[in-house]
């Protein structure tokens, strides 16, 4: 609930769903959500609507200093002294990880991380980049790995870049012609556009006047894999964590490329520059005080490394 009492203050702040959405790394959809959300728990309207315009109700405005006390108390009892050392160095770690980045680089890095001594215990949370980016800024995770935020680093955070994974097209195996005939013929399984990695094919597609007729829209591309694999569409997915292998150079499918993890799918490059999303590790500095904190980002620096 805390995430949704800041989610409110900084609506206020802003007079506006959107722009409080672009500070928090949501959607307008999402702050709506939240502030609803929040509205029924209260029992209380917060805000007054007109068309795209929002204003503190009543009842918002009175309640408005009771929440950013709440924030305020709940960051101190989270606040982190002691840092190197003694009990805050072993106190668990809140790393939150898009679910390709579990399943690639998470099980190496920590395999590497573990092996260098006794370490503090490791929670895991799953989530699109933009959710992760809201629970780092409530304070609920001390790092993610995600893919680099649109809207900037926020100042009280560090960004570390782990790799520049490719994009390629991907159908049923078999699937013949270009892509442009791929669109024309099949459904299109869409990474989801409202997510930092589903906006860049969203991008891509607009660039290219490729036009696609909409199928199945998913968050992961590992999902979206096994949906073309059962034959469901084509799509544009980053390729070297779902096991297409990529020419480390080019950017460009190998001649390999869907002998692994991408069995039972066609592979083809995308024309124009090469499609790359950024991934990397976003913690809170706070959090960078701590030496195991910074002993798991070089292990996941390392790990990505190794994989070309």
């Amino acid at each position: 609930m805390i995430r949704y009492l800041k989610t409110f203050v900084t609506a206020a702040e802003t007079a506006s769903f959107s722009a409080a959405g672009a500070r928090l790394g949501l959607t307008q959809s999402a702050v709506s959500a939240q502030i609803q959300r929040l509205e029924d728990d209260l029992g209380v309207q917060l805000f007054e609507r007109t068309g795209r315009a929002v204003s503190l109700s009543d009842d918002g405005r009175r309640l408005l200093s009771q929440a950013q006390g709440v924030i305020a108390g709940y960051q101190s009892m989270r606040g982190e002294a002691g840092a190197f050392g003694g009990q805050a160095a072993l106190a668990p770690i809140n790393v939150g990880a898009i679910l390709t980045v579990q399943l690639g680089l998470l099980p190496g890095a920590v395999q590497r991380w573990t092996s260098l001594g006794a370490m503090p215990h490791l929670n895991i949370v799953p989530g699109m980049s933009v959710q992760l980016l809201a629970q780092l800024d409530a304070r609920e995770l001390d790092l993610a790995v995600m893919i680099r935020p649109r809207i900037g680093v926020p100042v009280d955070m560090k960004w570390l870049t782990l790799m520049h994974e490719p994009y390629v097209a991907i159908a049923p195996k078999g699937t013949r012609g270009t892509v442009a005939d791929w669109s024309a013929m099949l459904p299109f399984v869409r990474y989801n556009r409202r997510s930092y990695g589903g906006d860049l094919v969203e991008r891509y597609l607009r660039r290219h006047r490729l036009w696609v007729r909409e199928g199945v829209e998913l968050d992961e591309p590992e999902v979206i894999l096994r949906m073309v694999r059962a034959g469901l569409g084509w799509s544009i997915v980053p390729a070297t964590l779902i096991g297409l292998p990529v020419d480390a150079d080019t950017k460009r499918p190998t001649p390999k490329s869907g002998k692994s993890g991408g069995a039972g799918v066609q592979v083809l490059p995308l024309s124009g520059a090469p499609l790359t999303r950024e991934l990397g590790v976003l913690a809170r500095q706070s959090a960078l005080k701590r030496a195991p904190v910074n002993a798991l980002m070089k292990c996941l620096s390392e790990e990505a490394a190794s994989r070309g």
